[in-house]
């Protein structure tokens, strides 16, 4: 939100520096995020002075040049070579001598120096309007009246508007804060406590409005009177349409705002000095002099003042005539109403409308405007009618005309305000500082806030309309605690504290532990977003297979992710168009599907995912070797070490697919996999290196996790013996039901099974391979001997000839 430092003095009592406002701005919870001063025009004309042309003659050796004698008002007469068209003997006009600074409308600040053009010397320079920002002209130099005397400061004439502007970040709550009206009441509670005396905001209202006459009536009827609680208009006419008065036009300027005409200007001002939201109306355009506030049917057209036709949803509020809609009610005007330079009469409109409809209409139309932004936070109900008579005296006063009806007030169901009880032991624990009663009554009263009852244990208070976000106790203690200051807290010597009990421990310690061992793998962390792109998933998944956002942001962003893989293939050509080509990274995150059963919740299921994305090569070359490429390998084993990781090797199955894509089971249910990104889907991202991806399903490991019992084993105090074993199998055989039938022996002494070598050659014969196997055996008990390790040897080489039908290799 933007702020002008003279437009809130307006209704402040004393003046305040800008940089000690700043620091009570942020004191009080209105963050000053910059604080600038701000020039109309740039530079604010200084140093430029009105002269007066003597004598002007042609330049010597240019044409297209001339030779001017300037009186400035004082010493000698300056000579200065112009080129305008329009320069003649007798002007005033604008110059700017050596060594001042103009500030052109296009282009940098140039700094002028005396200087010789063509053989002839120039002590400065007549100004255009481009020159010096006054206005977009560049045709000859600006010409003034003729009475305005030499030597004058141009800025002592013209008065280009200065101010300091403050850009605060204002959390959501803070409606009662969106407008200057809005701070200017936080800063005198602020003044009133901390200087110990009341200060007061300067009111812009002064009273009822009375018709100047009823030549213009307006018959309002209001149909949907839960999401319209209070409507209020009244008629203005025999307006003159034109610009809005300088002063207008400066702050609005100064805060953001283009000024459009003095009508619409007024409704923009009102807007952000009280925060109420206001609408001109056409009043000729206004059939039947009628407006009905309701909802019309499902698909009916109506075009916006942008000049695009809108498909109107049976929720959307209008407001309407007596022919049908003119305008989104709280959102935007509609092009057949809107005000134009023949109006010369209107409906002025000020409402409350119900927050919820305010925000669906905004966000399904695409018109996040400023007055929907603060109907949907809520406005202040009680001013309805005081803004609007704010408002008509200003049409009035800037316009000219005359206010043609009296306000009609439609207000069947008047807005009782909340009440909150506070008591002081729960405002000195929450806010840790006791607080005497008599401070926290009167900085609640300094906010608008009266006392209902009060009493020893705390008091009861009726809160403003105006502050839409109090509702609780707590609310009341932050009230308290901002105007008091978050720095006036002091640091307790002592703490205390209710310990708390953390349960299931085990599965937050398995993500620290699986996210620290990735991280010394050389994984990088990341987050991706949960919304993403139905483009991506509509050639693999049916439109019901996904979760469609009702009111997406954007087209890009309409869908919660079916899989984690395509987000994280955003990050990596993110990483990969910026020449980061060795990448591995890993992200915990979830993703969705509706969930046909019925039998959750909610008709959506969400999955806990932990996956990996790697491409490049792992490590870095160094003088005693190279960095090895990723491969499918690479994916395959880091996998397997999560999964041992997580104590589930055992009764873990593995298949491998022809496509280098790892399936990886538990108790007969699919837990992880592994493989490489479709070259197709890797091109859709840019992406022109290979791509391995994990999916890990995380629930299933977590659950698997927890129900396992911590085993303790001691130490082996005897040694392990290791035997190799080549075999020749088929080309077709893969290591994972080589590894099985190690295992499937059930040999009990067995410890591991490492491949250490493949080989292939014509002499082992076509469509066949070597493999080179490293068995560890283990007795906890004793030595091993040569006659047992054999025999189990001779076990295995059966077990490999019967299953695999493998040869031993000699």
């Amino acid at each position: 939100m933007t702020i002008s430092y003279h437009w809130l003095h307006d209704y402040l009592p004393v003046q305040i520096e800008p940089e000690r406002l700043s620091k009570i701005l942020t004191s009080i919870g209105l963050e000053v995020e910059s604080l600038h001063p701000y020039e109309e025009v740039t530079g604010s004309l200084r140093g430029l002075i009105t002269g007066k042309v003597l004598e002007c003659g042609p330049h010597p050796n240019a044409d297209k040049l001339k030779v001017t004698t300037v009186d400035i008002g004082s010493g000698d007469p300056l000579q200065v070579v112009c080129g305008a068209p329009n320069v003649a003997r007798g002007q005033t006009v604008v110059v700017a001598q050596p060594g001042v600074t103009i500030y052109p409308l296009k282009g940098e600040p140039v700094t002028l120096k005396a200087a010789k053009i063509r053989g002839v010397e120039s002590q400065g320079m007549l100004c255009a309007e481009d020159e010096i920002g006054l206005g977009e002209s560049h045709a000859g130099i600006l010409v003034l009246p003729d009475d305005m005397p030499a030597g004058t400061t141009l800025a002592k004439l013209l008065e280009p508007y200065t101010d300091w502007v403050y850009e605060i970040g204002l959390t959501p709550n803070r409606m009662d804060a969106m407008s200057h009206l809005g701070v200017a009441r936080d800063v005198c509670a602020y003044l009133s406590h901390h200087e110990g005396k009341p200060y007061a905001v300067k009111s812009p209202f002064t009273g009822g409005l009375t018709a100047d006459d009823h030549s213009l009536p307006v018959d309002v009827t209001v149909e949907n009177q839960d999401a319209c609680r209070r409507y209020a208009v009244c008629s203005l006419s025999g307006l003159k349409p034109g610009p809005s008065p300088k002063w207008m036009r400066s702050r609005l300027k100064a805060i953001g705002v283009r000024p459009i005409s003095n009508i619409v200007d007024v409704t923009n001002y009102i807007l952000h000095e009280t925060g109420q939201p206001l609408h001109a109306f056409d009043a000729a355009k206004m059939h039947g002099g009628k407006i009905v506030v309701k909802n019309l049917p499902e698909g009916t057209p109506f075009t916006t003042l942008d000049g695009k036709e809108r498909k109107l949803s049976a929720e959307d509020l209008m407001i309407g005539d007596a022919q049908g809609g003119v305008c989104l009610a709280g959102v935007f005007g509609g092009l057949d109403s809107g005000i134009g330079d023949d109006t010369h009469s209107v409906f002025l409109e000020s409402a409350w409308f119900d927050p919820t409809t305010i925000r669906k209409t905004s966000i399904r139309h695409g018109l996040r405007t400023d007055a929907a932004t603060r109907f949907e936070k809520g406005v202040d109900i009680s001013g309805t009618v005081l803004v609007l008579e704010r408002a008509a005296r200003l049409i009035r006063d800037i316009a000219g005309g005359k206010v043609s009806s009296d306000v009609t007030d439609i207000y069947p169901r008047p807005a009782q305000p909340v009440t909150v009880s506070l008591g002081y032991e729960y405002l000195r624990r929450l806010s840790g500082k006791s607080y005497p009663p008599a401070t926290a009554r009167e900085i609640l009263g300094a906010l608008g806030f009266k006392v209902l009852e009060e009493n020893e244990a705390g008091l009861t208070v009726s809160v403003p309309t105006s502050k839409t976000d109090i509702h609780l106790p707590a609310d009341l203690v932050e009230e308290i605690m901002r105007i008091d200051g978050l720095d006036n807290i002091e640091i307790p010597q002592t703490i205390r504290i209710s310990p708390s009990i953390e349960h299931d421990r085990a599965i937050p310690a398995l993500k620290e532990k699986t996210a620290g061992y990735l991280v010394g793998l050389g994984f990088n962390e990341i987050m991706t977003n949960s919304i993403s792109n139905s483009a991506y998933f509509k050639d693999a998944y049916r439109e019901e297979e996904l979760v469609v956002l009702l009111n997406s942001l954007s087209s890009e962003l309409d869908v919660m992710r079916p899989t984690m893989l395509h987000t994280g293939l955003e990050a990596l050509a993110y990483n990969l168009n910026r020449k980061n080509l060795n990448l591995r990274m890993f992200e915990f995150g979830k993703t969705y599907r509706p969930d046909r059963t019925g039998t959750g919740k909610t008709p959506y299921h969400e999955s806990d995912h932990l996956c990996l994305y790697m491409t490049g090569v792992s490590g870095e070359d160094s003088w005693h070797r190279k960095a090895l490429p990723i491969d499918f390998y690479y994916a395959k084993g880091v996998t397997g070490a999560l999964m041992k990781l997580a104590g589930l090797e055992g009764g873990l199955t593995v298949k491998t697919g022809e496509a280098a894509e790892a399936i990886y089971y538990m108790e007969g249910h699919p837990i992880a996999k592994a493989g490489q990104v479709r070259r197709d889907l890797a091109d859709r991202f840019g992406i022109r290196q290979a791509v391995f991806f994990v999916d890990i399903d995380w629930n299933r490991v977590t659950t698997l996790y927890s129900q396992q019992a911590i085993l303790y084993r001691e130490v082996a105090r005897f040694p392990s013996v290791q035997r190799d074993l080549a075999l020749v199998v088929d080309e077709a055989v893969p290591y994972d039901r080589i590894r099985s039938a190690a295992f499937g022996g059930r040999l009990k002494k067995l410890r591991s099974v490492d491949l250490f070598d493949v080989f292939r050659s014509e002499k082992i014969g076509s469509g066949k391979k070597s493999v080179a196997l490293a068995f560890t055996f283990q007795d906890e008990d004793k030595t091993l001997t040569d006659k047992e390790i054999d025999a189990m040897m001779q076990q295995l080489t059966q077990a490999f000839a019967k299953e695999l039908g493998a040869e031993i290799r000699k």
